[in-house]
């Protein structure tokens, strides 16, 4: 069952937490809760058929920025479940909001973003966003996304 805190979201995996992520403080290290927002990514670029660029003329995602916030130590044994959603739709890119649900806990323990960038892996330079990948996004989100500008610093 999805918790409520992710109904929302497309792409929601679940994740046994494993006795090695644990740390000497007896917790989840911190590295593993970004190897679990990778995941539910890479789950979420799946469903849009965009983890592979040679199926879209050579562009594909790269991870341009991505953050964390703990909330909650995590530790074993638990299960929890990872969410992405897209949030903010740019001409080069697309925001991604992360959250990662502890079944022990019954509670959020972080939350995050990441910037998919568009990528040319041909000619090794950032790209436009393909348009067949917006409109797969809106339809896997079940909604459209306002124009906004290119933020090429970010």
């Amino acid at each position: 069952m999805t918790p409520k805190e992710l109904e929302h979201f497309p792409a929601v995996i679940r994740i046994n937490v494993q006795w090695g992520e644990m740390d000497a403080y007896q917790h989840v290290n911190n590295t593993v809760y970004f190897r679990y927002f990778e995941s539910a990514r890479i789950a979420y670029l799946q469903k849009l058929n965009f983890s592979d660029p040679a199926q879209t003329g050579g562009i594909g995602p790269i991870l341009g920025h991505t953050q964390c916030k703990f909330i909650r130590p995590l530790a074993f044994p638990d299960t929890v479940s990872v969410a992405a959603r897209t949030i903010e739709i740019r001409e080069d890119r697309f925001i991604m909001e992360l959250k990662i649900y502890s079944h022990k806990l019954g509670k959020l323990a972080a939350v995050g973003t990441a910037d998919m960038v568009a990528f040319d892996y041909q000619n090794f330079r950032k790209a436009r966003l393909p348009q067949s990948i917006r409109e797969s996004i809106e339809a896997l989100e079940g909604r459209t996304f306002g124009t906004s500008s290119t933020d090429t610093e970010r």
